[in-house]
């Protein structure tokens, strides 16, 4: 659990912690937010951190699950944690591609010279999912992706794609091909920048494919409960951020030092979720060390952590009062943020029902 790490662990908190502090005492220039993402890049680098996505075989020094979700949490709890630059781009999917498809792709990509994005979810009107169909050494691909995160910039986009006669797989798709179309690009109320995409009779060599076709949704699943728990350790940290906030709102009020019963109550209601929420993300991150099978765990932690962080907010904006409804305030920023959580990789209600069906039709999960 949380409170028992090893040596190395409570070191590498110790350099998160410092990171933390470091961010949140810089002068943020909101007219050039890439100064920004670059400064802080520097500072990540120089505390040891930057790296800990990418793995060894990459120059990386390829964190654990617990080791992300140590430095998630603690760069939450200063609220820092969402800002861009802390952490360096990560192979994910491309780490099974071809070798030929890492030198042309993922070298540059670690190097920051090229950007990519996550096409997963089809319009809520799309007749089918998008699909391609084998000519020669190559597919073409159709349909669309109406979500695809981080694609207003990308140069290419890792895409579930339905290929005839083979399954699912997931399909790196150039953004300069003849015809993909970028719709819209948008961007979200948690600050993240997304795109819709269409692809009209896109040609793409089979090489292209990631791993073997058919495992598509497995390798994308994987991408999800990866961000999953990327989110919930960034929830349990906020969860103490906005905990310490009202701690320290409740101990210095002028006008009412001894807080009342109500509020008292609803303090020790914030207090009570956001242990449970922790608990359950670092049991979960431990599983995942341990090589089980914790697809259901990782929902369990992503729902409790977003959800326990909305509740928090929401309490703690009226223990606080109307000052925490001014834009420059942070309740204000976590507020907005924090919607977004509890629909991004999944809608808590979808991985309700997820979990429910491991349990009854798959005989999977714990409690």
């Amino acid at each position: 659990m949380p409170d028992f790490l090893t040596e190395e662990q409570s070191e590498l908190r110790q350099q998160a912690e410092s990171l933390a502090q470091q961010i949140s005492e810089m002068e943020m220039d909101s007219s050039d937010p890439k100064k920004i993402q670059l400064q802080i890049r520097e500072k990540s680098k120089a505390a040891g951190i930057f790296h800990l996505t990418q793995p060894i075989e990459y120059g990386g020094l390829g964190g654990t699950a617990i080791e992300l979700t140590i430095a998630r949490e603690s760069l939450a709890i200063k609220n820092v944690g969402h800002l861009p630059g802390i952490f360096g781009p990560s192979p994910g999917l491309l780490s099974k591609a071809s070798k030929e498809m890492k030198q042309k792709f993922l070298d540059p990509f670690l190097a920051g010279e090229i950007e990519s994005g996550f096409g997963f979810t089809e319009p809520s009107d799309a007749q089918r999912h998008t699909w391609a169909k084998p000519e020669g050494e190559e597919l073409v691909i159709n349909g669309a992706k109406s979500y695809v995160t981080g694609g207003s910039n990308a140069d290419f986009i890792n895409t579930l794609v339905e290929v005839e006669d083979m399954g699912p797989a997931m399909i790196l798709i150039e953004t300069s091909r003849p015809g993909v179309e970028l719709k819209t690009a948008f961007s979200s109320v948690d600050g993240s920048h997304h795109a819709s995409f269409t692809f009209s009779n896109v040609r793409v060599p089979k090489s292209h494919v990631i791993g073997e076709a058919g495992t598509g949704m497995t390798r994308a699943l994987e991408q999800v409960n990866s961000v999953r728990m990327a989110i919930a350790a960034n929830c349990i940290g906020l969860n103490q951020f906005v905990c310490d906030l009202v701690a320290d709102t409740l101990k210095s009020a002028k006008t009412e030092p001894n807080p009342n019963h109500e509020t008292r109550v609803k303090f020790g209601r914030m207090r009570t979720h956001a242990f449970a929420a922790r608990s359950s993300v670092y049991r979960t991150a431990r599983l995942i060390e341990a090589g089980e099978n914790c697809v259901n765990e990782i929902m369990a932690s992503k729902i409790l952590a977003s959800e326990s962080i909305a509740e928090l907010t929401d309490i703690a904006i009226q223990v606080v009062g109307g000052e925490a409804l001014i834009e420059s305030h942070p309740l204000a920023s976590i507020f907005r943020r924090v919607r977004a959580t509890r629909l991004a990789e999944g809608p808590t209600d979808t991985l309700h029902a997820n979990i429910s069906r491991g349990c009854l039709d798959l005989n999977l999960g714990r409690i």
